[in-house]
């Protein structure tokens, strides 16, 4: 038996272990049911498995995956920018984006278009992304591979964990208004 704080209580009957760990407050867990006599720890389960749940997450990180956007040489402002509202969503999420331009038919004449529509991407993500590969021509499609640049990630999300506190601190103080005119 081993008590909540580490130490050694000896050989103990089970019941005896079990009144030991209420007077505590905590669980009585089993680590160690093959060995003879079985070990039992007292401890606060739920903490334990909510602390090997949190390791193990940790351990594994975001794998990061390749995400693609594709464009047109000819994808008008708009457009252009609800696509750019995907990708910063992809970098601050930590995945690569693939930003590729389609060309059909007599658009091949013109592949400057394309490249013009890359270099106003990488204008518009400002220094949100980095690019990783540069505008490559791939039988018909133009693409260059984005990552995220993590300093401004990491400001993006500090930003946005503030103006969600502040959300919530104006919310709390409308409710708190609304009932006090309630009475």
């Amino acid at each position: 038996m081993i008590g909540d704080d580490g130490e050694q209580l000896g050989v103990m009957t089970p019941e005896d272990a079990i009144v030991r760990a209420e007077e505590v407050g905590l669980d009585l867990v089993e680590v160690a049911p093959g060995s003879r006599p079985p070990v039992c720890r007292i401890m606060d389960y739920g903490r334990y498995k909510y602390e090997q749940k949190k390791k193990s997450s940790k351990s594994r990180g975001h794998a990061a995956s390749l995400k693609e956007v594709k464009l047109r040489p000819r994808t008008d402002d708009h457009d252009l920018g609800f696509k750019l509202k995907n990708v910063r969503r992809f970098l601050i999420e930590g995945d690569k984006v693939k930003v590729t331009v389609m060309y059909r038919g007599r658009e091949m004449v013109h592949r400057q278009l394309g490249r013009v529509q890359l270099d106003r991407v990488v204008e518009m993500l400002g220094n949100l992304a980095t690019v990783e590969n540069p505008p490559r021509m791939e039988g018909r499609f133009l693409s260059m591979i984005l990552v995220p640049n993590r300093e401004a990630v990491a400001e993006i999300q500090r930003l946005e964990q503030q103006e969600e506190k502040q959300r919530k601190e104006a919310d709390a103080e409308a409710e708190a208004q609304s009932a006090s005119e309630g009475e």
